[in-house]
């Protein structure tokens, strides 16, 4: 006789094809979801144009900080 009587999916063998069904969602999907929150960080000078065109800096403003970042970019190498 047959211990499962025909319902060999259900019970206990079920809850583990959840749980490999899950964690291989886990596996497949996690890093393609990280690379969408993982966020290249922004150098001072891309921080500086982003600020000039989103209109928070005048072009004055913006000429003085570019030079002293570009200087200390020399300064550096």
């Amino acid at each position: 006789m047959h211990f499962y009587n025909g319902y060999h999916f259900w019970g206990m063998h079920l809850l583990w094809w959840i749980f490999w069904g899950l964690l291989l969602i886990v596996i497949f999907a996690t890093p393609w979801l990280a690379l969408g929150r993982r966020r290249k960080e922004e150098s001072p000078l891309e921080i500086l144009k982003r600020k000039y065109a989103s209109g928070e800096l005048s072009t004055e403003e913006y000429e003085e900080r570019k030079a002293v970042l570009e200087e200390e970019e020399g300064l550096k190498t």
